[in-house]
């Protein structure tokens, strides 16, 4: 796959979503709002591909369960602090203007917005193969292979 391609396509896909990038004002909940959704030229693992653009909005103190993504994704904290951790990596704290990776289908185990009082807001863009029925599932349901 070309780069330079993948790199246009996935800040195409950002700058999309980002135009209709939605609020949450609900507490003590997370909530996951589909922006985008294109198919791209460029192939995944030889596969036609689709970028999907999601905002992410996780409640003071809330957790994610551990779960993988179909393909890679390129995360953005738009507010707030964020604990991370993929595999067996150390837990990460992002805050607000900082990005993260996730490798495809690697186990993205710890997900938490550590406020007791402020929501966490991330922007997520999900490479995928387009014949993914979903671009995330459940724990050890999506093991790459």
């Amino acid at each position: 796959m070309n780069r330079k391609s993948l790199a246009l396509a996935v800040c195409a896909a950002v700058g999309a979503g980002g135009m209709v990038l939605a609020r949450h004002d609900e507490r003590g909940r997370t909530e996951v709002t589909r922006l985008s959704r294109r198919d791209i030229v460029e192939k995944l693992d030889g596969k036609d591909a689709t970028a999907t653009v999601e905002e992410v909005s996780i409640g003071p103190g809330e957790r994610v369960p551990p779960h993988r993504h179909t393909g890679p994704v390129f995360g953005y904290v738009l507010d707030g602090e964020y604990e991370h951790a993929i595999n067996a990596e150390p837990v990460k704290t992002y805050k607000a203007g900082d990005t993260f990776y996730e490798p495809s289908g690697c186990l993205h185990r710890v997900t938490r917005n550590p406020s007791a009082k402020a929501r966490t807001r991330l922007l997520a863009v999900i490479l995928h193969p387009r014949d993914a029925e979903k671009v995330t599932v459940p724990g050890e349901a999506a093991k790459k292979g």
